[in-house]
């Protein structure tokens, strides 16, 4: 999932480098596109809108279509795009599952929505991390929470100077979910703990820094690369992903734009290596430099609970398989649809827009380590099971 209106205003840059390729779908009304040509199962997310975000109806085709073509020998490869000048995928549809969590809670809903979702959701991240045959993701473009869910679990991730990634959920009382307790914790060094307690948005450099862009490929030569990867005459004797590769570096380049972690690297391995969210505040609060200020104003902002969750959720997913950690986060989901501060931070981003969420606990010292241990518990038969 992800803040989608945080997504709504970021920074085009270079944005309608693309407006004319096949990722456009001019006209069309459904919101997923799915197309064969020449081995290449293309699914372009078609809610240029939204910025692409997922909706139920969405995970399910795409479920069902990537169940197909798994056992369809005619298809090689998958690629995966999204429509419209703007995004790959802003993440998830949070403000309707946000609705739903307050209706149950208020008697007016089964909840349903909130439990479906997220289970369907992750069972089409499992099959994304399962799928053996190449998966490439064309990454222009906005890319957060659930937008990395459905790319960061594939072979191949193609980066552009558009792209601008994030994981946004400790910002609307929520975790780095879609798989980020798998994802995170193996980026570089502490990397990632410093991206899910930050909300950092990252640009195309800093992706492959991190071990989510695989290649660079300029906006402008996403059509070409897309109707190189579809002329491809498959070689029984080479691997297809071995193929995949070949033409994609073929269209690859150096990232125009400068790393913003690299030079930091040293500082947030050592502050964001503790286990307690109040040890790395204590210690970016001794510092007292510019990078420890920009830090802690944007720690300051995020949900005191979610930012406790999250480092857990990445320590404990370290070590566990990747459907052991969407168990996990499954876990996870239901208990913060059920929290005061998911549906506070959809309220304040996404329903009145003023910005200002009240958390409660308003302060990391408050929030009871009891209460966090609750969000971790099995469900017993209503657990995420594969």
């Amino acid at each position: 999932m992800t803040q989608v209106s945080e997504a709504a205003n970021a920074p085009a840059s270079a944005a309608d480098a693309h407006s004319d390729t096949p990722f456009d779908a001019q006209g069309a009304t459904e919101e997923v596109l799915f197309d064969v040509t020449g081995g290449i199962g293309l699914m372009r997310m078609n809610r240029p809108k939204a910025l692409n975000a997922l909706n139920l109806n969405m995970i399910r085709l795409m479920n069902e279509k990537l169940a197909q073509w798994a056992a369809d020998d005619a298809v090689k490869a998958v690629v995966i795009a999204g429509a419209g000048d703007r995004a790959f995928c802003a993440g998830g549809d949070v403000k309707t599952v946000a609705l739903d969590a307050k209706a149950q809670a208020e008697g007016k809903s089964d909840g349903a929505l909130v439990r479906d979702f997220f289970r369907e959701e992750y069972t089409l991240n499992q099959r994304i991390h399962a799928f053996k045959k190449p998966y490439i993701s064309l990454v222009d473009g906005i890319v957060m929470g659930g937008g990395k869910g459905v790319s960061a679990h594939g072979s191949h991730r193609v980066v552009t100077e558009n792209t601008l990634f994030a994981m946004p959920e400790t910002n609307i009382g929520f975790f780095p979910d879609v798989g980020g307790g798998y994802f995170l914790p193996r980026c570089p060094g502490q990397t990632g703990v410093y991206l899910a307690l930050t909300s950092k948005r990252i640009k195309a450099t800093d992706t492959i820094y991190i071990g989510f862009g695989t290649q660079f490929v300029p906006s402008e030569k996403l059509g070409a690369l897309l109707a190189a990867l579809q002329a491809v005459e498959w070689d029984a004797r080479e691997k297809p992903v071995d193929q995949v590769t070949q033409v994609i570096e073929s269209f690859s380049a150096e990232p125009p734009c400068e790393s913003e972690i690299a030079p930091n690297r040293a500082l947030i391995d050592r502050y964001f290596g503790h286990d307690a969210v109040e040890q790395i505040i204590a210690d970016l609060q001794a510092d007292g430099g510019d990078f420890a200020n920009e830090t802690l104003t944007a720690i300051y902002g995020m949900s005191p609970t979610s930012l406790k969750v999250a480092l857990r959720q990445i320590r404990q997913g370290a070590s566990l398989s990747f459907e052991s950690v969407m168990t996990m986060e499954y876990r996870l989901s239901q208990a913060c649809a059920r929290s005061h501060d998911f549906y506070e931070g959809i309220r304040a981003a996404l329903i009145d827009k003023d910005r200002q969420p009240k958390w409660d606990p308003a302060r990391v010292a408050d929030v009871d380590d009891a209460l966090i241990e609750g969000y971790f518990k099995p469900l017993g038969e209503n657990d995420l099971a594969f």
